[in-house]
């Protein structure tokens, strides 16, 4: 047996110990306070050097291949073993704690030994959890309840002396980690791997950490993984946000929102780039439709007609591609993107965007009216949808109309179609009408739609009362008119205005006016005015040419052309004026759709693709035609115009009621405020235009509504 085999007794144990601790305690005193060196530092450090070498060359290694008690029996061995250590180590280096740790506001050798523990042998066991190594979860957890026992129940001692630690170090692991991710993964790779680990450090607080860990300890990750590199994901190229939206990458997409979703603000970013996505797609598509209606143009004036190649008005096409787009990014925000406020407002911005510009020469708001009409005539390429397919697009027409400001221009265009259907028979089914108007009544308010729903009663009590008509001519009350008449009444407010023209007609036409007078005056007592609007309706003629022709025309085509049936030869401009009262620009457009359309019934002299007030005019004696009953062209009218002149009409009558609402209610108010709640009070309906709200306070001035104040001009008072 060698001699440091052999039992030792106490005394002389002791004694060796003894004499041991003295000399190392001179040493280090030595060390640290003789001149001309102060090793205090070296000695402070390499004081824990040798513990840290210690737990993680002897303690860690002692733990491997252990599991359950064996392994806590040997940790707890091990920690004793520590603390002893520690807590004589700091007694012989307690000089240090004295001067050094003092002098520089250091942790002192006991805690920093104990500090060496947690750092080499808890934390370490940490990592090479997180990192897959493999570590005795309920190990760790019973580890780290010791810190509560430490603190008497509370979490003190958890919080300062291990979670304050363990946190910083997360963050500076996975920062490292994201910037090396960043390098390597695109941007939804990357965000897998974030989700993974989100998961397992979520999985980590429940194995073994306490919860008040866990938002901070997501918080961390966080910040390291997502918040520190949202920009370089969001742009990257090829797999960034625009990138996702592109290619319609929606898992992905959903994964992004999830992620992004988890740090303050995050969503802002992306909520940005998909109102750009959706706002270029949309742009673009009103830059097709402008090509493709500048084309149709060009190609219209080249042929001097109306281009009839079957194809669907650009405007249309629009529509249809403003639908599309708006199905499938609302679908987006709803199913992808949580269906989240933020995402909500971008959309809408988008969508305001294009939906207030110009698809040629068109607004947006008068197209989607166009395309309304087309879905709703009968006789149109729609009829081939069902009802129910009608209803759909219907019903996403309206849903666009919410991003239109000026929702009149829709109105009125709109309600000018309407009446062209209900009063030409063209409209395809009565229910689909009540049922656009319904819509729009939700969308809009009940003022949008009042006119239009007053159209469609107005209709129903106009047959009413042409069936008392042909009752009362049953009876023998009146005289019967010398041709067959249908009269349909309507109230003038309801309608669009129409153009007004003071018809010189036909002995059997006035004759049968009279008949109609007649029993109106009865039915009311005289208590409503009949005002005949000739400029509407259809007269049904029979024409001898070739062979017997019905010949279905507006009233002032039939007077023209009644007028040649007591004329031998041709008729004059002038005459044809004279006789017909109708002015020369109107008489220029009835003469061009009899003489140049297709259906050519009259000719002119002289030959020329113009009507001039020089010209005689003739029936055309070679007219035929395969078909016996022959539809006339109406006159080509600037309705664009007509509807404009209403709009604006409309507008400043709108402006007026609302500056006399406000100023009755406020008395007295300044001038930008006035301009301001106007504006603010009109934008439902439409963006009021400055300059004419200040041109309406002039007139409402000048009519003695309102005065400027005599203190201050800028100050308007309202004069009851």
């Amino acid at each position: 047996m060698s001699k440091l085999e052999r039992p030792i007794g106490l005394e002389e144990g002791w004694q060796t110990m003894a004499d041991g601790i003295s000399k190392l305690k001179r040493l280090l005193e030595g060390e640290s306070t003789e001149p001309p060196h102060d090793y205090s530092e070296q000695l402070y450090l390499r004081y824990r050097s040798s513990l840290e070498a210690y737990v993680s060359e002897r303690v860690l290694p002692s733990l491997e291949g252990l599991e359950g008690a064996a392994l806590l029996r040997q940790l707890c061995r091990r920690w004793d073993n520590h603390a002893l250590m520690v807590r004589w180590m700091s007694r012989i280096f307690s000089y240090l704690d004295r001067y050094y740790v003092q002098r520089h506001n250091l942790h002192g050798t006991r805690d920093a030994g104990l500090l060496v523990w947690r750092d080499q042998a808890l934390l370490a066991l940490v990592e090479r959890e997180r990192e897959g190594e493999g570590a005795d979860a309920p190990l760790l957890k019973a580890t780290l309840a010791t810190y509560q026992e430490v603190g008497m129940g509370t979490l003190a001692a958890y919080e300062a002396d291990f979670e304050q630690v363990f946190l910083k170090r997360t963050a500076e692991y996975y920062r490292s980690l994201g910037a090396r991710w960043l390098e390597a993964c695109s941007t939804p790779e990357y965000l897998a791997r974030v989700e993974a680990t989100l998961s397992s450090e979520e999985a980590r607080v429940n194995a073994y950490l306490h919860v008040s860990t866990r938002p901070k300890l997501l918080h961390a990750v966080e910040t390291e993984l997502i918040k520190a590199h949202s920009a370089a994901l969001l742009e990257r190229e090829g797999s960034g946000c625009a990138a996702l939206l592109r290619d319609a990458r929606t898992d992905d997409l959903t994964r992004l929102y999830r992620v992004f979703n988890r740090i303050p603000h995050g969503l802002d970013p992306v909520a940005i780039i998909f109102r750009e996505h959706v706002e270029r797609q949309g742009l673009d598509a009103v830059r097709a439709a402008t090509e493709a209606a500048g084309a149709r143009q060009a190609k219209e004036r080249e042929a001097g007609r109306a281009a009839r190649d079957g194809a669907a008005a650009p405007e249309h096409v629009f529509i249809k591609a403003a639908i599309d787009l708006h199905e499938r990014y609302y679908r987006y925000v709803e199913s992808y993107f949580g269906n989240a406020s933020l995402f909500h407002k971008s959309l809408k911005e988008a969508f305001e965007t294009f939906c207030n510009k110009l698809v040629g020469r068109v607004p947006v708001a008068e197209a989607m009216a166009s395309y309304c009409d087309a879905l709703l005539r009968k006789g149109s390429a729609a009829e081939k949808l069902t009802d129910e397919e009608v209803e759909r697009q219907l019903d996403r027409v309206v849903k666009l109309l919410a991003y239109v400001s000026d929702k009149d221009v829709f109105s009125e265009n709109y309600r000018t179609r309407l009446s062209k259907r209900l009063l030409g028979s063209h409209a395809s089914s009565e229910d689909l009408e009540k049922g656009v108007l319904v819509r729009l009544k939700q969308q809009c308010g009940t003022q949008f739609t009042s006119k239009m729903e007053g159209m469609l009663q107005d209709l129903s009590l106009a047959k009413q009362k042409e069936e008392a008509f042909e009752a009362w001519l049953a009876r023998g009350q009146g005289a019967a008119p010398p041709i067959d008449l249908a009269v349909t009444v309507l109230t003038t407010g309801f309608w669009p205005s129409f153009k007004q023209l003071d018809l010189n007609l036909p002995e059997e036409m006035v004759r049968s006016q009279d008949v109609f007078n007649q029993f109106h005056d009865e039915h009311t007592k005289k208590a409503r005015r009949l005002t005949w609007q000739l400029s509407q309706g259809t007269v049904h003629v029979r024409a001898q040419f070739d062979k017997m022709y019905e010949l279905v025309m507006t009233p002032p085509q039939a007077v023209i052309l009644a007028l040649f049936n007591e004329a031998e030869g041709e008729l004059a401009y002038a005459d044809i004026q004279s006789q017909t009262r109708i002015p020369g620009e109107d008489l220029d457009r009835l003469l061009a759709s009899l003489t140049f359309a297709k259906h050519k019934l009259l000719v002119k002299s002289p030959l020329s693709k113009t009507v001039s007030p020089n010209d005689a005019f003739a029936v055309n004696a070679k007219f035929t035609d395969r078909m016996r009953r022959i539809k006339i062209a109406a006159p080509v009218l600037d309705q664009r115009r007509k509807v404009t002149e209403e709009i604006n009409n409309d507008r400043q009558l709108a402006v007026q009621a609302a500056l006399v609402r406000i100023m009755k209610s406020r008395k007295k108010l300044g001038h930008q405020q006035l301009i301001a709640e106007v504006v603010t009070q009109l934008q439902k309906m439409f963006s009021a235009d400055v300059k004419l709200v200040k041109r309406s306070i002039e007139q409402l001035i000048d009519r003695e509504f309102l005065e400027r104040s005599p203190d201050d001009p800028s100050v308007y008072v309202y004069l009851a």
